[in-house]
């Protein structure tokens, strides 16, 4: 057998082992190819204006696509590392029978090389077979015009595989170089050395604690643009707090379990306890990059989707109307645009109510004030279902814009409207209402008092329309051929901006979602690599144990509850991270993004459970197989 064929049989027979590797780094590598494909596909790359992506979109998926690679070099490095540490018994064995250090290094390199070139294959393969599903999905996201029909990615398969190719053989390089066998007596051993009992500071864990706290009380209680200002001193506090939280805190709480006997030696209690103090410990630098990285994941999804919620709901809510136009001073070219309006409208058979109103921008001491006419008001209140208001003799309505959901804080205006005639109106009362579309405070008067104004500052023309169960399709095409023909500063179709937002804003989110998904998979394959680095020792624990009468029952039990809390702890506390920031952006925006955070939040836990209950399977049956 060859040194090369030793090599091979090599990784074959390490497949329990290199198997989470090999997978993460085909899913790594389909992910960028996927990017490639995408972004050189020639209704995107060739023609970036027309199907609605735009330079800054494309430079966008051009970064994106190097942060992954840049991501997946520290991962697969990860890897690597994590498997070397699992292999010193075998580095030992073979020093042994008389294997150089030299041979040791070139078998490193020769099997990270094969595993790399094989994923590499592998990636491109699965996404070349979901390529069609993907750019369906990719069209279907993105709202762009241009189909994205299935073609051979050749640019994409050329890129991906140069660059994976240098990557892995980069990493074996710097991997061989680095290697260091140490002691023979150490190697053999593996990690078999005794363990002191894992110790943890009360200082240190108090600190941790108030760090959490501290940061999440900035975090929450900060509102508008103070959100960003405490946002980097936050961010720098809750990440020293979670290295202390793993490190110190969770050592010390379970030291303290352990100390209150009618718990520690309840059924199986003790051992679960026994030893989970030394896989905090030992695992806790994995569990706060965990933590850290699936909180960045959970926080930039969540974020954008947020963002685009804010926007579209933004724009729906200032525009409760289907179509409005507003034109100030020249007459006759309102007259022409209304009347092509109407003639679009009958021309698509767009069914609508139509409303109109004056508009008066007064001074009163000092500052210009929009004034409605009463009966005005209440046609614009009447088209999007909301009540008429009445007013008593002589006064008038403070009125705030309500398209933000009660976001602004409404008080009674003390100043009065002065007429011609020398009589002045009172508010009578403040309200809420979104009937004219005018961020900020205004006031309705009524048709009398409203003809007794003083010369205004200027006077505006408001058209509205509201269309009566029409199809989104018709009415988003309708705005555009209004839109195309109309000054967009007098003119608002709100189907048509929302769906042209959510065009500008897909790619984005697009980018956003594939960088989140290979964190979060990424930070779930570190967690399977620390798990089965200690399979063998909890083999041999275990096949101890089983001796003294543990029953099948009772190792699943134990088992699954010490794999839910390695598991999850990382997880649950990157949700609630993830929560705290989703929460923190809402006070930003003043926009409730409970939903939003809500299904990011869920979406993401429910394909942790998914992961664990499959590594959890397979993780009993390799400690079960032990025990026969």
């Amino acid at each position: 057998m060859t040194f090369r064929q030793f090599a091979f049989n090599n990784v074959l027979r390490n497949k329990r082992l290199y198997a989470a590797y090999f997978l993460s780094s085909i899913f790594t590598v389909m992910v960028f190819f996927t990017f490639a494909m995408f972004t050189f596909h020639p209704a995107i790359n060739g023609g970036a204006g027309q199907s609605g992506m735009g330079l800054k979109a494309l430079s966008g998926m051009y970064v994106s696509g190097g942060i992954i690679f840049v991501f997946s070099f520290f991962f697969i490095l990860y890897s690597m590392s994590s498997f070397l540490q699992s292999r010193k018994k075998e580095f030992g064995v073979l020093m042994i029978q008389g294997m150089s250090m030299r041979q040791i290094r070139m078998m490193v390199f020769m099997e990270n090389m094969l595993i790399g070139f094989f994923a590499t294959i592998g990636g491109i393969a699965v996404g070349m077979i979901f390529a069609k599903l993907i750019l369906l999905t990719a069209e279907n996201v993105l709202i762009i015009e241009n189909r994205l029909n299935f073609y051979f990615p050749l640019m994409a398969v050329i890129v991906t595989f140069v660059s994976f190719t240098t990557l892995f053989l980069f990493i074996s390089f710097l991997v061989t170089f680095v290697l260091r066998t140490g002691k023979l007596i150490d190697l053999l051993k593996g990690n078999k050395k005794p363990k002191g009992e894992p110790k943890a500071s009360v200082f240190l864990a108090i600190l941790a604690a108030v760090l959490l706290a501290s940061g999440y009380y900035a975090a929450l209680t900060a509102k508008g643009n103070g959100v960003f200002l405490v946002m980097f001193p936050v961010t720098v506090v809750v990440i020293l707090g979670t290295y202390l939280l793993f490190t110190q805190l969770s050592v010390y709480v379970i030291r303290r379990i352990k100390k209150r006997e009618t718990l520690f030696w309840r059924k199986t209690n003790m051992l679960l306890f026994s030893d989970l103090s030394y896989r905090i410990k030992d695992n806790a630098r994995t569990f706060f990059m965990v933590a850290i990285i699936s909180t960045v994941a959970f926080s930039a999804i969540g974020a954008l989707y947020g963002v685009q919620s804010v926007l579209l709901g933004a724009t729906k809510s200032v525009n409760p109307n289907t179509f409005t136009y507003q034109s100030r001073g020249d007459d006759k070219k309102a007259e022409q645009d209304t009347a092509f309006i109407n003639q679009t409208l009958r021309d698509r058979n767009v069914k609508t109510q139509k409303a109109e109103a004056e508009f008066k921008y007064v001074k009163i001491n000092g500052e210009e004030q929009l004034l409605v006419k009463l009966s005005d008001y209440n046609r614009l209140a009447g088209l999007i279902g909301e009540k008429p208001l009445k007013l008593a003799e002589g006064k008038a309505a403070a009125v705030e814009f309500d398209g933000y959901a009660g976001s602004y804080e409404i008080e009674r205006n003390k100043q009065t409207i002065e007429l011609k005639t020398g009589k002045r109106l009172q508010a009578d009362h403040a309200m809420y209402s979104r009937a004219v579309g005018k961020p900020g405070m205004y006031y309705v008067v009524s048709d009398e008092d409203f003809e007794q104004l003083k010369k205004p500052v200027s006077e505006e023309r408001f058209y509205a329309w509201q269309a009566q169960g029409e199809d989104e399709t018709s009415l988003i095409k309708t705005g555009e051929i209004l839109n195309n023909k109309l000054d967009p500063l007098n003119f608002m179709a709100v189907d048509y901006e929302v769906y042209d937002l959510s065009r500008g804003y897909g790619p984005m989110l697009f980018i956003g979602l594939f960088i989140g998904i290979v964190f979060f998979v990424s930070a779930g394959s570190f967690l399977y690599f620390r798990l089965y680095t200690d399979l063998d020792e909890d083999k041999e624990k275990f096949k101890a144990i089983s001796k003294v009468g543990l029953t099948g029952r009772e190792l699943n039990k134990v088992l699954t509850r010490q794999m839910a809390i390695l598991f999850f702890a990382p997880i649950i506390v990157a949700l609630i991270h993830g929560a705290v920031a989703l929460t923190a952006l809402s006070n930003a925006f003043r926009y409730n993004l409970f939903t939003e955070s809500a299904i990011v939040l869920g979406v993401f836990f429910a394909i942790q459970v998914i992961y664990f209950f499959i590594v959890r399977f397979y993780y009993t049956k390799q400690i079960k197989a032990a025990l026969r």
